[in-house]
């Protein structure tokens, strides 16, 4: 070790400082917004228990999202990255076909 001018102790291994330069410019991913669709055959049940199961809604979010879905003609079930929602999508029509209902759902860009 070697004594400063100002009495400090000084290292013998020196850190420069270092500059880093980011190369990539690093953009979020884009949204998309899942939705569901009204049909005259889908229960207001079975939209409900979608909206739990899949989306892992409480009862009173997934109640919501159903009057929407009713009233409006459409509801947005969450909002996720291009593969989440759309297997979320997949995850749904799965579902809906399994139980014998013609539930439509999509995803499109935020």
């Amino acid at each position: 070790m070697m004594v400063d001018s100002n009495g400090g102790q000084e290292n013998n291994e020196r850190e420069d400082d270092v500059i880093v330069i980011n190369k990539f410019n690093t953009e979020l991913p884009k949204k998309y917004r899942v939705l569901l669709h009204n049909d005259d055959y889908t229960t207001m049940e079975f939209v409900v228990a979608v909206l739990q199961k899949i989306f892992h809604k409480t009862l009173q979010e997934s109640q919501d999202i159903m009057i929407n879905v009713h009233r409006k003609g459409v509801g947005i079930c969450g909002i996720y990255t291009y593969e989440i929602a759309e297997t979320k999508v997949i995850q749904v029509r799965r579902y809906a076909k399994e139980h014998g209902f013609p539930l439509k759902c999509t995803c499109e860009p935020e």
